[in-house]
């Protein structure tokens, strides 16, 4: 009896040892290219997460859809094809309506303050939005405007008639709601489309508009923040679930809202940084709108919180409270469009 007594006592103080001694190596996945920064990003997160476990929980990042499509992203974390995934919630229209709060047009001003306001305002609701993953962390780019290939966009109405490839759902609601036709593609199919006809324009970034060649098909660009994506950190439950208590909190401590804005910042000093590059380019014309043009595309987007109200309505969600509680928290890191 002593025997098997002593037995369990040593089971029992054996498994945690043993449990944390075992070593994973996890699969980042994204569908930027590898020169885009969020390959540092990543990296780094893992590096981080590395060196917290003292080695135990390795990593190795698969750039450019190496793992699967864009669009598959939060499936294939899902689904254990990948381990941390990066996802654009917006390339997938009313499956996470409360995130898509942060697409709104003129809501954001600064991609790191913008990215901790909107993850520290989306933890709760992530719970429910993406339960069938861990919810890591959620950031934005920089503000970001439209770019044309056939003509110069000034005010709403000067979308009519054309074919604009949107950012994400928000985005595309807003090029069908002033009379233009979307044309569904991810990122790294952008430059292709346009140069085909296909799209006249885009809603991107500045920088990754140099990063993806898409300058080398576009023409004009309006110099204003018209609009930010979300995105998301998103990690494999399975996975998370098998690691030990030690290795589970160095993940936790890594996905945090300090976190999401070391992700968002040198991001958008890179998209930033685009302007410039695009103003030194011959051959493209970028221009800002007047005060009086800019109270036309605000009024203009008016119509969209409603509809996103709508979205969140159906799943069950409060909008009023949501949008409140997002606005006060980009007030608190300072990142609220005026």
């Amino acid at each position: 009896m002593r025997k098997a007594l002593l037995a369990l006592l040593l089971a029992a103080g054996v498994t945690p040892a043993l449990a944390q001694e075992k070593t994973f190596e996890l699969k980042l996945s994204h569908w930027v290219p590898a020169s885009h920064p969020l390959q540092k990003a990543l990296e780094d997160w893992g590096a981080a997460v590395e060196k917290e476990t003292g080695g135990t929980v390795k990593y190795k990042v698969f750039p450019a859809q190496q793992l699967g499509k864009a669009f598959d992203h939060y499936d294939m974390a899902r689904d254990g094809i990948a381990d941390i995934t990066y996802v654009n919630p917006g390339y997938q229209p009313g499956r996470f309506p409360i995130i898509g709060a942060g697409e709104l047009p003129f809501l954001m001003s600064d991609a790191k303050g913008g990215s901790m306001a909107l993850d520290a305002w989306y933890r709760k609701y992530a719970e429910k939005e993406m339960k069938d993953v861990k919810f890591c962390l959620a950031f934005i780019h920089s503000p970001s405007t439209f770019h044309s290939r056939t003509k110069k966009i000034v005010t709403p109405d000067d979308i009519k008639g054309m074919k604009i490839r949107p950012a994400h759902a928000t985005m595309a609601n807003f090029v069908t709601q002033l009379g233009g036709t979307n044309v569904q593609s991810s990122a790294p199919e952008v430059r292709d489309i346009i140069e085909r006809g296909v799209a006249d324009a885009v809603t991107f970034p500045w920088g990754s508009v140099v990063l993806f060649g898409i300058d080398k098909v576009t023409k004009y660009h309006i110099e204003a923040p018209i609009y930010v994506t979300t995105f998301a950190f998103v990690m494999n439950k399975d996975k998370y679930n098998q690691m030990s208590d030690k290795q589970k909190k160095a993940i936790d401590n890594n996905c945090t809202t300090e976190a999401a804005g070391r992700v968002g910042e040198p991001w958008g000093k890179y998209e930033d940084g685009g302007i410039e590059k695009i103003k030194a380019m011959s051959g493209h014309e970028v221009y800002k709108l007047t005060p009086e043009q800019t109270a036309q595309w605000k009024k203009a987007a008016e119509p969209l919180v409603k509809t996103w109200g709508e979205g969140v309505k159906k799943n069950g969600g409060d909008p009023d409270a949501a949008l409140a509680e997002l606005k006060a928290s980009l007030t608190k890191y300072n990142a609220l469009a005026q």
